[in-house]
Formats: C-alpha cells, sequence, structure tokens
C-alpha cells in the first residue's frame, strides 16, 4: 500500500537516496558523467537537511512511503519506506499572464519503482496542495533530452509553453523547458 504524506526530517536520508538514485538513471547519457559520479547521498542530504531548517523556506516536500514494506534503517518505522519525493511551492520566476503560479520543483521515484502510480500518485497530492493554496497554474521544468520525464508529465496535462532556461553542468550547458499546467483539470491518461 503506498502512502503519500508530508515529509519529516526523519525522512531527509531516504529522500537524498531517492534523488541521487533518480539523478543516476533518468539523467544518463544526458548530464556529464563527473557531475553525476560527485553526487553522494551524504552531501544531498547535508544541503537538504540545511534547506529543511530554514524557517524562511517557502517550499512543501511528501514522500510517497511502502506502507507495507519493512522500514529500512534511515526512515522513521511507523512511515515505510520512502519510495519517491515532491517538492513543491510558488513558482521562482513570474510568469506572464498565468495568475497566482505554483512550481514542481523536484520529482523523483525510485528507479527500479517508476511506471507503478508513484510519480502520478505525488504529483496528484502536490497538485490538490497547490489548489488548496489558490495556485491556478503549476510549472516545472525539465531537461530537453529528457524524453520519459516530459511524456509523463503530458499525460498529467503539462505542455512545453515556450519557456527556455541554460543550466552549466561541468562546463556542459543543458537546456531545460518550462512546462505549464492549469490546475483543477483532470490529466488525460
Amino acid at each position: 500500500m503506498l502512502l503519500v504524506r508530508e515529509m519529516g526530517e526523519a525522512d531527509i536520508e531516504a529522500v537524498s537516496a531517492v534523488r541521487v538514485e533518480g539523478w543516476r538513471s533518468a539523467y544518463a547519457g544526458l548530464v556529464p558523467q563527473t557531475y553525476v559520479d560527485a553526487m553522494t547521498v551524504g552531501r544531498d542530504a547535508a544541503a537538504r537537511r540545511k534547506r529543511f531548517a530554514d524557517p524562511h523556506r517557502r517550499s512543501a516536500d511528501l514522500v510517497a512511503a511502502d506502507a507495507d514494506a519493512d522500514a529500512d534503517a534511515d526512515a522513521d518505522a511507523d512511515a515505510g519506506r520512502v519510495v519517491g519525493w515532491i517538492s513543491f511551492g510558488p513558482c521562482r520566476a513570474p510568469v506572464a499572464g498565468a495568475g497566482p503560479v505554483g512550481e514542481v520543483f523536484a520529482l523523483y521515484v525510485r528507479p527500479d519503482l517508476t511506471g507503478q502510480g508513484i510519480g502520478l500518485a505525488l504529483l496528484d497530492e502536490a497538485h490538490r496542495c497547490l489548489e488548496d493554496l489558490h495556485f491556478r497554474v503549476s510549472t516545472l521544468w525539465v531537461l530537453r533530452g529528457n524524453e520519459g520525464a516530459r511524456r509523463f508529465y503530458e499525460r498529467m496535462g503539462y505542455r512545453a509553453d515556450g519557456g527556455v532556461q541554460d543550466d552549466d553542468y561541468d562546463g556542459v550547458t543543458l537546456t531545460e523547458l518550462r512546462y505549464r499546467r492549469t490546475l483543477h483539470q483532470r490529466r488525460t491518461q
């Protein structure tokens, strides 16, 4: 049974593990291997702890936990094993003509569990939370070459809206595309 719940401090190591595994799987061949190889769960968790403790943090974080699995040593025993994570909040940059805009900052699922509805459950709950906060639109950024993620988000009702940004990864510039979705709409399957 899958449980989507608010992330707690006890989830930080498990979330970092899901994120690092997700990067290694999703961005293989897209992001320079030197950049991916330099990622560690320990460094990610240390940075995540700082962000999580920030009293001015504007993001919300949810985890998907396998409530039937034995809890691993890094997670709260009552919470189950963390198998996915999503972070969202107010959009970091204005989007012209969109009204109140939220943003999905990150969505990762354990690579061995993709395609099982975990990302869908996390995204649905994030959309519900954004709607409760009176956002009318949700945006997110996805690497141009990440075709699997682009297909997933398109099935969830997102469309590329023409926004682009470039990011540098170990001296290699990669382009991200902005996707947008009106909230309070049904996704297409």
